[in-house]
């Protein structure tokens, strides 16, 4: 009788287990516009290009910034960084689970104490007796989950992981850009110095025709100083670009793990053109990016924990089971040196001097500020795209502009400096032609970078390769995928 109503109380613990006092979970709404403003830009994609590629950088057709960009994924020290934390969040959760199981454990203790008995005989010159404590105990105990605290322990805990290994692709996307866009920069520095290298040879042609005609006593002393200061102008802003260069190279230096004095890249005029982009609709944004998924997940992680906040309310009952051996001797594995114990334990809070309720509401205080952050994840995400967008649009059309600007200072340039040849025009009008030209062409070149980076934008704005179920599903007690990781 006693066995069968310990089994129906276990029955009625289990099946009273299955209460979960936390809030249904849903994703918080945010209103998702129906298409971005500026389409322009898209292009027509294959089916295969439905989806940014992991490895986009790989379209722009750059074996060095493919080369740096392996490099950035295996050794950057923030990238690192960000791993390690992945691998202590989901160390957390795989010991959150393991409160799901029953815990067991075994002791074992040999001691010689002092007979109280005999303490007396020492009164007598006698020496005392000594006795042997041993004892042989293995024991199991369990938490009756009634109110769902331990499951809701272990929801929080995977949540967080997971965000931690959405934190990690973030990262690593974003260095993955912050290469590119540095690259790309770099390369464009290398343009322009390529550009006032040869306007530096065009100015000292220049200088040369001005020192001839004044040696020829055809033109003022004027004329020179204006050409050389021309030249000095252009061979300064050489030195600047070079300086930029210099800047930009110690910055992907970092970002590979490589120290600036033993690291460089020579200088390439190698075009690069902005990889075909696939249409895409606010909507899968959501699935795109890994700080949208971080942070829903840790909204997930938050609303779990209100159920452990009011799981603390409720008695809290343990199931404990004890069992070994003790003897005052060696010879204890035997039936009279046995001892057992069997029975639950129940701890019921009485007055916690308005702790429960404290907890309770910084738990929801949490989840507010986790709903918060993800509304505004996903706005500022959806911002990033249109900021890529509205800049590749306009860098489009003022590269256009440029180019008739570039066209117009060319033709202007060749007609005042056949003037000046023939005596027809003085050479301040060759200086300001110059000068528009340059301009011109400086301009033209900015714009085409910043242009490649506006694509680099945007492409990080949708998520890069990522989608959401890259994240690290657990499976059951420390167990994960390690698609975030590798």
């Amino acid at each position: 009788m006693t066995r069968r109503r310990a089994a129906l109380a276990l029955g009625a613990a289990l099946l009273l287990a299955g209460c979960d006092l936390a809030p249904h979970y849903k994703v918080p709404t945010v209103s998702v516009p129906g298409s971005f403003h500026d389409t322009t830009v898209w292009r027509t994609a294959v089916p295969a290009d439905m989806a940014p590629r992991p490895d986009w950088w790989t379209s722009f057709g750059d074996p060095t910034l493919d080369r740096l960009e392996d490099q950035l994924n295996r050794q950057n020290i923030t990238l690192a960084a960000a791993a390690a934390t992945f691998d202590q969040a989901r160390a957390s959760a795989a010991e959150a689970e393991a409160g799901l199981l029953p815990s067991a454990g075994i002791d074992a203790g040999l001691a010689r104490t002092v007979n109280p008995a005999s303490t007396s005989l020492k009164s007598h010159g006698l020496e005392p007796s000594f006795l042997l404590a041993n004892t042989f105990a293995g024991g199991l105990s369990y938490e009756v989950d009634l109110w769902g605290r331990i499951r809701n322990a272990a929801k929080a805990g995977r949540a967080g992981a997971q965000a931690a290994g959405a934190d990690l692709a973030f990262v690593r996307l974003s260095l993955q850009a912050e290469l590119a866009d540095a690259y790309l920069l770099l390369r464009g520095l290398d343009a322009e110095q390529d550009l006032l290298r040869r306007t530096v040879a065009a100015y000292q042609r220049a200088l040369e025709v001005a020192q001839t005609r004044f040696e020829g006593k055809i033109s003022p002393a004027m004329d020179v100083t204006r050409a050389q200061a021309q030249l000095e102008s252009a061979r300064a802003q050489y030195d600047d670009i070079a300086a930029r260069r210099a800047l930009a190279e110690h910055a992907i230096a970092t970002l590979v793990a490589i120290p600036a004095p033993l690291f460089g890249i020579p200088p390439s005029l190698a075009a690069l053109h902005l990889p075909s982009l696939p249409s895409a609709v606010p909507s899968t944004l959501l699935q795109r990016r890994p700080d949208i998924a971080a942070a829903e997940r840790r909204v997930a992680a938050a609303n779990a924990m209100i159920g452990v906040a009011r799981a603390a309310f409720f008695p809290n009952i343990g199931l404990n089971a004890v069992g070994g051996f003790q003897s005052v001797n060696l010879a204890m594995f035997n039936t009279p040196s046995s001892f057992w114990s069997l029975g639950p334990t129940l701890r019921v809070p009485v007055f916690e001097g308005g702790l429960l309720n404290a907890q309770e509401a910084a738990v929801i205080a949490a989840y507010n500020v986790a709903t918060a952050d993800y509304r505004n994840t996903v706005l500022g995400a959806f911002q990033d795209v249109e900021d890529a967008l509205a800049q590749l649009h306009y860098y489009g059309i003022e590269e256009q502009d440029d180019q008739r600007a570039l066209a117009a200072a060319q033709r202007t340039l060749d007609m005042s400096f056949a003037l000046y040849k023939d005596g027809a025009a003085n050479f301040l009008e060759v200086v300001v032609a110059q000068e528009s030209l340059l301009g011109a062409q400086q301009l033209l070149l900015q714009l085409q970078t910043q242009y490649l980076q506006s694509g680099v934008r945007l492409i990080r704005a949708l998520g890069g390769g990522w989608s959401e179920q890259e994240l690290p599903a657990m499976r059951g007690i420390g167990l994960y995928h390690e698609t975030m990781a590798n």
